[in-house]
């Protein structure tokens, strides 16, 4: 059995209106921008990180370079059909995950469910297998400030 760590953050960007954001591989409500290459899924892309660093195939920014235009506002839940790709390619085979949001806003209660079906489907995993949680960081540092969002992901592959 392998465990791997992943962690991903992004600043918020311009207030828009009627704007979603992607967290979880779910669009939620949210009146700023996420500001990334890609859709800017720090759930995914932590959980991507954890994944890769278990099976010692690097890190998240080695497979989908912010330099490479073919990922410029990529689905990330595209990325994770590659990373478990990557990892079954190596010998290894998905335990469970989990991941935690660290962020004051959105609020992301009504839509854990949600995105634990959706990353499940996007893995091959039973939703069991996967949790998701958040936290907030009590108005300390740029999550508490506003500034943006952050997440963490640990793994198991056996």
């Amino acid at each position: 059995m392998r465990i791997g760590l992943g962690y991903d953050a992004h600043r918020f960007g311009a207030a828009l209106e009627n704007h979603t954001i992607r967290i979880g591989g779910v669009d939620i409500p949210f009146e700023q921008e996420v500001i990334a290459h890609s859709d800017g899924d720090v759930v995914v892309h932590a959980l991507c990180d954890a994944l890769l660093g278990a099976a010692s195939l690097g890190d998240i920014g080695q497979h989908f370079s912010n330099k490479d235009e073919a990922w410029r506002d990529a689905d990330s839940l595209e990325m994770l059909s590659v990373c478990i790709d990557k990892i079954t390619a190596a010998g290894f085979e998905f335990g469970n995950a989990d991941v935690t949001l660290i962020a004051q806003r959105p609020k992301i209660s009504r839509f854990v469910e949600t995105m634990r079906k959706t990353m499940a489907a996007s893995i091959g995993c039973r939703v069991v297998d996967i949790s998701v949680k958040a936290t907030t960081t009590e108005g300390m540092g740029f999550e508490g400030r506003g500034e943006g969002l952050a997440a963490q992901a640990v793994v198991l592959l056996r």
